[in-house]
């Protein structure tokens, strides 16, 4: 600033806070005995994690993070009093940190945590009947039960236990969507086993409305307030006297035009101020849920108040897509049944991985894609090709392109050779000309 207009300022004094004060005082309000020591590992745990951990984005290593922590920390307490305290506060620092970390990140932060807690043996948490809930739905689903996939279905309900406010972040094809899809279904499948409820989810694409659709504005001829969609949302929510979980999911790119607004709502007060002057105060049955591919544009404040669960698309794979596919081609019924799989999967291992990592190094994209998109696209041009060994009345999973053949195009145009009636069946497709033709479809795809 200038120094005329630097006089007119009143000099501030700033310090950072002392976080190991902070959580000495915290952890001895929720009972710990040995709180001086467990503060002091925490913050080291902290600092060194900024320090070593890659930058990204959604990393938040303050004030709010440390906080998450004991109060995860306190919730054990109370649940197992009779438990080691540095083991409560060890299985605090993962539950809340490790979502969060890129695959690179994990084994740094795991060596971070045995220097600091030597001798200290973890044991994986029971999960049993959420986990067994969890791979039933998979299954219903069509999908895989892969075990990544799992363990990020439960970080994601671990996290909402401990954040009303959270954001699933990762590329393309990393499976956010469904992770909370499967989860929801889970836990509503056991609502009758506590503390498992019934889940309600409610999405919306905010950047595809208005900032005045989405709160809610004054008409500009009657200076009437109208309700936007979060507000009426918020609203249900906080009527609705039911135990059941309410998740509203803003599935769409954040930046600081749109989520700014929503810090009052991401802090502890949990209220959506309006401009209205009305304040709706979030019921503890509600959770923020946020699916992003990145927030880059975020700012600090905003991340700092969410809890994160990071998907890696290299987590998940990309052969679950094509198990996931060759089941559901099996269950329609293709003529033969046995032999697609046998033929069609062993042309996946010898060409996907080659393929995909020739494109990768090789190729230069016009229209930048991901891995699973690549997959996807194939299963779907092959799925549209193998269309025509499907009985009639089948639908494919992929939309229909079929190109005929000449043959195909001359008995078309031959009314002689058209059917008479609408119950014909087609004549049945052996196996040798499915075996024949498979491997020059699979290469065009």
């Amino acid at each position: 600033l200038p120094d005329n207009l630097k006089a007119l300022f009143r000099p501030v004094a700033m310090m950072v806070p002392d976080y190991a004060m902070i959580a000495e005082i915290m952890l001895f309000s929720f009972g710990f005995s040995q709180a001086s020591v467990l503060a002091r590992k925490m913050v080291a745990t902290f600092r060194l994690s900024s320090e070593q951990l890659s930058s990204q984005d959604h990393y938040d290593f303050g004030m709010r993070a440390v906080k998450t922590v004991i109060s995860a920390a306190g919730a054990l307490k109370r649940q197992s009093p009779h438990m080691n305290e540095e083991l409560i506060l060890l299985r605090a620092l993962r539950d809340c940190n490790m979502p969060k970390f890129l695959a690179e990140d994990v084994p740094l932060f795991n060596g971070i945590i045995r220097d600091l807690f030597p001798g200290v043996e973890e044991h994986d948490p029971d999960y049993g009947t959420l986990m067994t809930a969890i791979k039933a739905t998979i299954q219903e689903m069509g999908l895989q039960p892969v075990e990544a996939f799992c363990v990020k279905c439960i970080q994601l309900y671990e996290t909402i236990n401990v954040r009303h406010g959270l954001m699933l972040v990762g590329p393309t094809g990393g499976g956010k969507t469904t992770c909370y899809r499967v989860l929801a279904a889970a836990l509503t499948k056991l609502k009758d086993q506590p503390p498992y409820r019934k889940v309600k989810t409610y999405v919306c694409n905010p950047k595809s409305i208005t900032m005045g659709q989405l709160y809610g504005q004054f008409d500009a001829a009657t200076h009437e307030w109208t309700d936007g969609v979060l507000a009426s949302l918020v609203r249900a929510g906080a009527t609705d006297t039911k135990a059941d979980s309410k998740w509203v999911i803003f599935d769409g790119p954040v930046d600081a035009i749109w989520i700014e607004n929503m810090n009052t709502v991401l802090d502890d007060n949990k209220k959506l101020c309006l401009n209205s002057g009305e304040i709706i105060t979030l019921p503890n049955t509600m959770t923020m849920m946020f699916e992003v591919e990145d927030l880059a544009v975020a700012s600090p404040a905003t991340v700092s108040r969410c809890g994160m669960v990071y998907m890696e698309p290299g987590d998940l794979g990309l052969m679950p897509l094509v198990h996931s596919w060759l089941h559901a081609v099996e269950t329609r019924q293709i003529n033969p049944r046995p032999a697609i799989r046998a033929m069609v999967q062993p042309l996946f291992d010898k060409y996907l991985l080659s393929c995909v990592t020739f494109v990768r190094t090789t190729l230069k994209e016009p229209v930048p894609t991901v891995d699973g998109n690549l997959t996807r696209s194939l299963i779907n041009v092959l799925d549209s090709l193998l269309e025509q060994y499907y009985p009639e009345g089948v639908q494919t999973a992929a939309p229909i392109i079929k190109v005929p053949s000449t043959e195909d195009h001359s008995r078309n145009n031959n009314p002689r050779s058209r059917p008479t009636s609408s119950k014909h069946a087609p004549a049945a497709i052996t196996a040798p000309p499915l075996t024949a033709t498979i491997q020059p479809l699979f290469l065009f795809a």
